[in-house]
């Protein structure tokens, strides 16, 4: 599991930045506002957890079922959250926005808050083990 989220957090790490790339240059002529901002946003939180698919994977042994829940609260959190919100701008940038990926952005925040409860749980029962 630990290998895996490595990996998963350098993909999503390497394509945020592609992504950010991507939207400030070639997406700036085609996004209104509001859609670019919605695009960077998506960008913005892919990227903070890309960072912590890599620490969890650093710090954590992955030897507990809630650790491995974490580790895929946050991969499938983020692929739902930011992979929708890009849909969603691109396309009503083209006319034709996708009404039925709605409720998958709330979906995705809610794993991303599951993981962090549980990143929460597993920092201070690790921390306390550290300390013994």
């Amino acid at each position: 599991m630990k290998e895996n989220l490595l990996i998963l957090g350098g993909i999503y790490g390497g394509l945020a930045v592609l992504f950010g790339a991507f939207g400030a240059h070639a997406l700036k002529k085609i996004l209104n506002e509001t859609s670019q901002s919605s695009f960077e946003t998506g960008v913005r939180y892919q990227m903070y957890h890309a960072l912590v698919l890599i620490i969890c994977a650093i710090i954590f042994p992955f030897t507990t079922s809630s650790q491995i829940v974490m580790g895929w609260c946050f991969v499938l959190g983020t692929f739902l959250f930011s992979f929708r919100i890009y849909a969603l701008s691109l396309s009503a940038a083209r006319g034709k926005k996708i009404k039925f990926l709605g409720p998958v952005t709330p979906l995705g925040g809610l794993l991303l808050l599951i993981g962090w409860a549980i990143f929460t749980y597993n920092a201070m029962e690790y921390g306390i083990n550290l300390l013994q």
